[in-house]
């Protein structure tokens, strides 16, 4: 759902954890870009022809690549109208006489870029998949090249100091603040600001797979691409060769549902974390209560009694406490690192200015302008915030809530525009066996998320569960990633109701996940702080 290192920037403010940082932590990278061209005689043309491939070169400099971009319509139902350019990128089977096809993927979001994730493939994914198929990755509407969503920067400060509104006049001004953010994405980016929506998505990748010319795609799809997935599946059953479905997305939630799903998955992750700490001598916190630590941190934070050093020293909030134990969870490898940083600021040590005190410039991001169409999290009043809050708290006692769940909920109230694709269970039938994974400890897409996922499909599903906590089992599990290649490769999937051991991490990682010696590309791509 939902820690940025380069190539691209930070969304935060000096001092601060802003509100970019905190979404992009499961929903992606928040990107500037082109406007909406204008309608013109030659966009039916272009929208069903082929794609024209040209080399590239990726931002390292390494690899061998081909970009192209396709022209698809800003609204889908109106099909001549005015159009934009979808940006995507080809990494092309390294065994071209044993090629299946071209894989489609997508790393998330929303704000993802799907080019981005293509040009980490030679050290992101396996050499088997490398071998087999042309891996094919887009920018999603709205996203890095693809017409990307701008909005006020100066507007979108101001929603971040209301996101945790704490009286019916602080949660009448969000409400205001969000509008104001909404309006100004719409003046600044065009038409394409309010067709945001996964059913847009998922139109467009279907003219992806005409105009590659293959009747039938594979896909991987993690995080929020699970959705462009369910979704796709849904619309195109018989367009699909072979799909994986990793840490997914629940389209079916109301909004407390969400906010009760996100909150148990990040105190379970916390708890885990926790209790690897208590077996692990090496662990910065071992022999002291990481729960009990915690809580006494968020309650300093709550009478703004915890400070880190520096000139000025900052003061840590509550709800940066929150997000970066969520951010934390991301990815065991980071747990060393995670427990210094929270002993350090226990002790009000130098170390935890690092995590808490250094933020780029911020940028502008889509994220809204997707979530706000894909669900309704319109709550009538403070009282019911309120009411929320306080059973929250009650489910999650050490971490109180998700801080990722409570800004999504709380940045849609009042968003101008409609919900174009409003939650529902997803009704899918006719496809092959689609492989859905998630981790029983996952902080931003909750196990039960995938668990229920995968009972809405029904039939069509084979559910993994990764016993282990993190998000993208690819890079966390090499028992997930041998499944999932396997299937993707020879389409067998492994025995429903098939179980992965957890991998609990023994030393400081560098950027090396779990899986095989790959690089676990999501931190680059996502800007999760402490998941890399």
């Amino acid at each position: 759902m939902p820690f940025n290192t380069p190539p691209h920037p930070r969304v935060k403010r000096r001092g601060r954890l802003a509100v970019g940082a905190l979404v992009t932590a499961l929903f992606g990278q928040l990107l500037a870009g082109t406007a909406v061209a204008a309608p013109s005689p030659q966009a039916p043309a272009a929208l069903s022809g082929r794609i024209a491939w040209a080399p590239c070169e990726s931002p390292s400099g390494e690899g061998t690549f081909e970009c192209a971009t396709l022209k698809v319509p800003v609204d889908w139902k109106r099909p001549k109208g005015a159009t934009f350019d979808l940006a995507l990128a080809r990494h092309k089977a390294t065994d071209p006489a044993r090629r299946i096809g071209s894989l489609l993927v997508n790393p998330g979001g929303p704000g993802g870029s799907g080019v981005d994730f293509t040009f980490t493939a030679p050290d992101s994914f396996s050499a088997d998949l490398l071998e087999r198929f042309d891996i094919v990755g887009f920018d999603p509407r709205g996203v890095g090249r693809s017409n990307p969503v701008k909005c006020d920067m100066d507007r979108v400060l101001a929603q971040d100091a209301l996101l945790y509104p704490d009286s019916s006049s602080s949660f009448a001004a969000l409400r205001a603040a969000n509008r104001a953010v909404g309006e100004s994405c719409r003046d600044l980016t065009g038409p394409l600001a309010d067709h945001m929506d996964t059913t847009s998505v998922v139109r467009d990748m279907e003219a992806i797979r005409a105009g590659l010319g293959e009747r039938r795609i594979s896909y991987y799809g993690v995080s929020y691409g699970t959705a462009i997935g369910q979704q796709y599946a849904e619309r195109y059953p018989h367009r699909i060769r072979a799909m994986t479905l990793d840490s997914n997305m629940d389209h079916s939630l109301d909004a407390w549902g969400f906010q009760k799903t996100e909150a148990v998955g990040v105190e379970g992750s916390y708890g885990q974390f926790a209790d690897w700490c208590a077996r692990t001598p090496s662990c910065a916190l071992h022999g002291r209560d990481a729960r009990a630590l915690f809580d006494s941190l968020y309650k300093r934070a709550e009478a703004g009694e915890l400070v880190v050093p520096g000139d000025p020293p900052q003061t840590v909030r509550p709800r940066d406490l929150q997000a970066f134990a969520q951010q934390g969870m991301y990815d065991p490898a980071g747990w060393f690192g995670f427990a210094e940083t929270l002993a350090e600021l226990d002790s009000a040590g130098p170390a935890a200015a690092r995590a808490f005190g250094k933020y780029g410039e911020p940028t502008e991001f889509p994220f809204y302008s997707v979530m706000c169409q894909d669900y309704d999290f319109e709550v009538p009043s403070y009282g019911t915030l309120a009411r929320f809050q306080r059973a929250l708290g009650r489910l999650a006692p050490v971490t109180r809530l998700s801080s990722l769940g409570w800004t999504v909920q709380n940045g849609c109230q009042d968003w101008p525009g409609k919900v174009n694709n409003p939650p529902r269970r997803l009704d899918v039938d006719g496809t092959p066996p689609i492989l859905m994974t998630n981790s029983r400890f996952d902080p931003a897409t909750p196990y039960s998320w995938g668990a229920n996922a995968a009972r809405q499909m029904g039939r069509e599903a084979v559910f993994l569960t990764y016993d282990g906590v993190g998000h993208g089992d690819y890079w966390l599990s090499p028992c997930a990633r041998d499944a999932i290649d396997t299937y993707l490769v020879t389409l067998k999937t492994p025995r429903k109701g098939t179980h992965c051991p957890a991998v609990w991490p023994t030393g400081p990682s560098a950027r090396k996940s779990s899986s095989g010696g790959l690089v676990n590309p999501l931190p680059e791509l996502l800007g999760t702080g402490t998941f890399g």
